[in-house]
Order: C-alpha cells, then structure tokens, then sequence
C-alpha cells in the first residue's frame, strides 16, 4: 500500500507578510524621524544659530524712537552699543550725551558731547548739544561758543537757537534769551525740546504762568519726557499750586522710574506741603536708587530736623558732609541737632565750621548764641 509521506498542505495565509511589511514600515518611520539624530552622530552637531548684529545707523535708530517714548536707560544703551561698533559715530555720542542731559547727568555727558565734535566739529547737531551740556555743567560762556557755531554751521537748525536760549538766559542775557527761544520755535514749532527752551527762558525771567504754559506746550508735543514734567511742576510749585507740582512730579516718575532726582524733587513737594513723612520716603528712594546722591541725604537730615528727630538727623548730615562737602547748612543744622539733644559742646563746633563756610550766617550766629548764653 502506497502512503503519501508528505501528508497534507494547510492553505497559506497573509499575516506573515503584512506583519513583515507593518514591521519595516515601523522601522522606516523611526528611522525618518530620527535622521537628524544619525546624521549628528556621524559628524557632529550643527553650530547653533546666533542672531545677527544690527548695524550702528539701526542702534541709532532704536536709540532714537526710544529717546520719543521717553525710555531714556533703553535709548543710552542703544547709542552706547552704536559708538562701540562704530567708534566714528558722532550722532550716537551727541544724542547719548542729549539723554543723558534729560535725566540730569551732565557730568556724564560732557565727554561724550565732546567726543561728538572731535569726531565730526562740522556737524551743528553735535555743536548744539556741546552748548547745552556745557551750559547744564555751568560753563555758560563755552557753552555759547557751541551755540554759535551750530547756528552757523546751520541758520535753520532749530536746536541750535534753543541751545542759544537757555545759554544767554543762564548768562542773565534774558532779552537775547527770549529772542533765541522764540526763533527756535518758529523753526519747529511741534518740537518738545526746543518748546521747553521758551518755557525756561520765561522761568529764568520769573514769569512764572508762562513758563507754565511753554511748559504745558512742550508736554503735549511729546507726552512722554520727564524731565519736562520736572520743570513744569517746578513753576507749578514756584506759584504755590504743590497739589499740580506733586501730579507733575508723579507722572515723571511713572515715565523714569528710576531717576533718582526726580524721587528728591517729589520729596521737595511734599515738604513744601508739611507732608514730612512722604517726603522722607521719597529721599530715602531716591538714596536706594542712588547711594552717591549728596542732595538726596541733605535734604533728609532736614527734613528728620524739622520733624525733630535730631538723632536720626545726625548721622545723614554726617553722611551729606562727607559727600559734598562742608556747607553752611549741613554744618549749622548738625549743629542744633546737636544742640537740641544737649550737647552744645559738640554743637559749637559746627556753628563755627557754618561761619568758617559764610562769616555772615544768621543762623550760625543765633546758634553760637544759643550755647554760650
């Protein structure tokens, strides 16, 4: 008898091979999304991508829409960064030294500006803000040598005839003042800083309202300079409105929060109100932005004084002395504190160092006085 010695076939299925095929898809897939990874295994990652530098004419750009938001630390960064692609850039220097200027750092800015004009001394920008740093640093007649110039390089360069205007008017030249201010602005009357210039030489004058309102005029061609703010609530104050002095004030710290000297003159304000202990707080912020501020500590010693905290009074007239110098009311304040606190002998010693400063000081003499009588 023959037997099939094979036996019997089954029926071949799919599974086999669709799962052969699911598998080397799978495969495929991981290596696809993994490419990246093999292809850096193989010869190294790619360097990671750096952002491109903007050119010095951007920085200035930046520096100067900053300037117009009244974001004046963001703007010095910009015309810094400018000047240090750039060494020959002129207008970064003038406008760094400008800012600078807005937020009453003229000692910073006088090598910049000057710096401006080596670089370029045929540029009436620079000329113009020369005169204007100089003439906030005090040197009035080299200041409107600048002036001059700039307003020679250009006879329609508005700048420089505001430039012109604060200089003559700190010279007590205040009709040539007015003359200069006024032709500023009907070169461009829209403009905040040469509008500001009108407003100060009106100041200088003691025309007080309009000050005000050169003032008010120069804040609404640009909303967003405080230290515009500063000067109208300083003639606010000069009227006795403190209540719109204080406003003005505070809307300049809301623009420069961290401008030192604006939290003094707020402080100011409120001491010209009696509000003592808001004007402590206001110094004592001032002090905490900047630790170098002698007229920040002053001004707080008198205030303890004239709240008759003597003890806290003493060692902030120590510290105001030892910054700026021996003055007559640092030394005659420290010395009726002293005084009031029982120790005239100490107390002598400073009413004479307040006559060794000005032989003619009432307030020394009536506390020379007080202890030897």
């Amino acid at each position: 008898m023959y037997l099939d010695s094979v036996g019997r076939r089954k029926k071949p299925t799919l599974w086999p091979w669709l799962l052969s095929v699911a598998v080397a898809f799978a495969f495929a897939w991981y290596l696809y999304s993994r490419q990246e990874t093999i292809v850096e295994a193989v010869r190294g990652p790619l360097p990671t991508p750096t952002p491109t530098e903007i050119s010095p004419a951007e920085h200035l750009a930046q520096g100067d829409r900053l300037v117009e938001r009244g974001h004046y630390e963001q703007a010095i960064a910009a015309y810094r960064r400018a000047t240090e692609l750039d060494p020959t850039q002129a207008t970064a220097y003038a406008r760094w030294a400008h800012t600078l200027v807005m937020r009453h750092q003229p000692a910073e800015a006088e090598p910049l500006a000057r710096r401006a004009v080596e670089v370029d001394s045929e540029s009436a920008e620079s000329q113009a803000i020369l005169g204007i740093v100089l003439d906030w640093r005090g040197k009035v007649t080299e200041a409107i040598g600048a002036c001059l110039a700039a307003t020679e390089l250009s006879s329609a360069y508005p700048l420089g005839y505001a430039c012109l205007a604060e200089a003559y008017g700190d010279q007590g030249r205040t009709a040539d003042a007015l003359q200069a201010a006024e032709q500023a602005v009907e070169l461009a009357p829209d403009d905040a800083v040469v509008l500001r210039s009108l407003g100060y030489v009106y100041e200088l004058m003691g025309r007080y309202r309009e000050a005000i309102q050169g003032y008010e005029s120069a804040v609404q061609a640009n909303p967003n300079h405080a230290y515009i703010y500063l000067d109208l609530g300083r003639n606010q104050a000069a009227l006795g409105d403190f209540a719109s002095a204080t406003r003005s004030y505070e809307r300049a710290i809301q623009l420069d929060p961290n401008a030192a000297y604006l939290r003094v003159q707020l402080g100011w304000s409120y001491y010209g109100q009696g509000a003592y202990r808001s004007a402590v707080t206001q110094y004592e912020q001032a002090i905490a932005l900047d630790p170098d501020y002698a007229s920040a500590y002053g001004q707080l010693a008198m205030t303890y004084y004239v709240m008759r905290n003597y003890e806290a009074a003493i060692p902030i007239y120590e510290k105001a002395i030892e910054m700026d110098g021996m003055r007559e009311e640092y030394a005659y304040g420290l010395g009726f504190c002293h005084a009031f606190t029982g120790h005239c002998d100490v107390a002598l010693g400073w009413f004479e160092a307040a006559l060794d400063v000005n032989p003619a000081s009432t307030l020394a003499q009536q506390g020379l006085a007080f202890c030897t009588d």
